[in-house]
């Protein structure tokens, strides 16, 4: 049997209603191993593939609910694998993340400009990986992934990941993506630190309040410091 196509449940792990399925691609089989176990606790089915090329055949082939990317491979490297993706209809729902020791700024731009729906340096701790996965895939049946929010001068782009200010493009890290977004999907509200946590960085990881400033600070640098308003003991919100 080819083990490019093999899928996997534990049986120890409930039924999903839907068990989404998970292209790994990576060119060191011990990671691939080591990802597909972890994933398998968690109940989903996992599909393997050693290059970019063999990763292409087998999405066209089984169509899965996501793909976790190296970007150093043979053959054909991942940004271009995953530009290659992106142009294919049969995949246009399907989530891309990079899973890489890439850990550059320059890379992580890339990654999202070929249509990367996450960017994720190794090494990461197995929980934490196993969150980001369930936080994209919750995402997805939320139907949110595509949505375009457009306020004023600025436009955020879910699905390209991208932000415009005055139609000027604007890079913004993961998390600082996340929590913009966040907070322009309903302009005007307050929303409590509680809620920012647990939206935009999950229940599985732990990080402080100082955490959210920090982000603040950034996105205020990079989108306009009148945007975001403090709300004092309580959280913040996006001014209309």
């Amino acid at each position: 049997m080819n083990t490019a196509f093999a899928q996997y449940v534990n049986p120890r792990q409930p039924a999903m209603e839907h068990q989404p399925r998970i292209l790994i691609v990576d060119d060191e089989i011990d990671v691939l191993e080591f990802i597909a176990y972890n994933l398998q606790r968690e109940g989903y089915r996992t599909l393997t593939a050693k290059d970019g090329l063999e990763a292409i055949r087998i999405a066209r082939a089984e169509k899965p609910d996501l793909i976790i990317l190296d970007v150093m491979m043979p053959s054909l490297d991942g940004f271009a694998t995953a530009e290659h993706l992106r142009n294919l209809k049969e995949l246009k729902n399907t989530l891309i993340v990079f899973l890489t020791a890439r850990n550059d700024e320059e890379s992580e731009l890339k990654g999202f400009h070929v249509g990367a729906d996450d960017y994720i340096t190794k090494p990461i701790k197995p929980k934490l990986l196993v969150s980001r996965v369930k936080a994209l895939l919750r995402r997805k049946a939320s139907g949110h992934e595509g949505e375009v929010i457009q306020i004023g001068d600025i436009t955020i782009d879910r699905e390209q990941h991208a932000v415009k200010v005055k139609d000027e493009e604007v890079f913004l890290a993961r998390k600082e993506f996340e929590l913009l977004a966040l907070l322009a999907s309903k302009p005007g509200r307050v929303f409590p630190r509680n809620e920012i946590l647990n939206k935009v960085w999950g229940d599985d990881v732990i990080v402080g309040d100082r955490t959210i400033d920090v982000h603040i600070r950034k996105i205020r640098q990079k989108v306009g410091e009148d945007l975001i308003k403090t709300v004092k003991g309580v959280g913040y919100k996006f001014e209309i």
